[in-house]
């Protein structure tokens, strides 16, 4: 047995947030790869629905691939995992593709076939929306990810997880991390208006929430701040993509990196709670903006894990 399998045979699965915007994801699917990823992995399978961050995973834990169903449009035809050449010396070793757009082209079973044509001539192939042919490769990925409102990676077993069960969490799940971002963004558009720019600050995350980090400690009303982002959110205001790095609320454009990531109105939302002070992180001491969609009662519970 390969020593990187060997290292990984008593892993049931991994969970992380799911970060909000393309270079978070990207970094997060680099980190996958050096810790989860083997040489020996032939079928790598990705589930969750349009916008997750699928294709920045990949693009993190495979630099220079080249995706079928690139973003910006551009989809290659014919699709390479169909013309695997097994005799070529610069032949690719690793294919991608994307069951879901292919599925309109192709039958199920003729893309089945192909996966397992490239990986009995020794390639890898990396499979978006990996549940949809499960049924029909009639086995499970060597390392499967799933997207949702966190990231689960899973190194499946004969016992599971099937695809089906990934499926049912993160399609569940997705909802609650596009209302955050879409918070997050309407919050840092007033913080703008205030005069706070996005570089003074970094990113990171909290369990149905957000967090704003801030090397020196700004002057916020978060009072204020939370009655304003409420406001947005009862005037129900519209949340649509303008370019790849803005969206708009409303009628104002706001910079982002995750533009498709967003629900299309601030009134399903329902509420965002700010917690009333800033904490301070006593490891990094830098200060904290904490905001959660919906309402918590203790800021210590956020990240609590529940146990079954």
């Amino acid at each position: 047995m390969p020593y990187s399998a060997r290292m990984q045979k008593s892993h049931l699965y991994s969970v992380f947030f799911a970060p909000r915007g393309n270079e978070r994801m990207a970094d997060l699917g680099m980190q996958i790869a050096q810790q989860y990823l083997s040489p020996f992995d032939k079928i790598i399978g990705l589930i969750g629905v349009a916008g997750s961050g699928k294709s920045m995973i990949i693009r993190g834990m495979f630099p220079g691939l080249e995706l079928t169903n690139d973003d910006e449009g551009v989809n290659i035809r014919p699709l390479p995992l169909l013309n695997v050449d097994e005799t070529g010396f610069y032949t690719a070793h690793t294919y991608h593709i994307d069951v879901r757009f292919e599925s309109a082209f192709k039958q199920m079973h003729e893309l089945a076939d192909a996966i397992l044509y490239a990986v009995s001539k020794g390639k890898r192939v990396v499979v978006e929306h990996f549940d949809l042919i499960y049924s029909q490769l009639g086995r499970n990925a060597h390392l499967l990810i799933g997207l949702g409102e966190e990231v689960i990676v899973t190194r499946p077993t004969l016992f599971g997880p099937r695809p089906q069960e990934i499926s049912e969490v993160v399609f569940r799940s997705i909802k609650s991390r596009l209302m955050v971002h879409t918070a997050e963004d309407i919050c840092e558009s007033i913080l703008r208006h205030q005069g706070i720019e996005i570089h003074e600050y970094e990113h990171a995350d909290v369990r149905n929430g957000f967090i704003l980090s801030f090397m020196n400690k700004p002057d916020i009303d978060i009072v204020a701040l939370e009655k304003g982002v409420n406001e947005l959110i009862e005037m129900d205001v519209p949340i649509s993509y303008a370019d790849e790095n803005h969206i708009k609320i409303g009628d104002n454009i706001q910079r982002c990196t995750g533009p498709r990531m967003h629900v299309r109105s601030a009134g399903e939302l329902k509420k965002l709670t700010l917690l009333k002070e800033l904490l301070k992180e006593p490891i990094t001491n830098r200060y904290l903006l904490v905001g959660v969609v919906g309402e918590f009662e203790d800021v210590n519970e956020l990240n609590h894990i529940v146990l079954q």
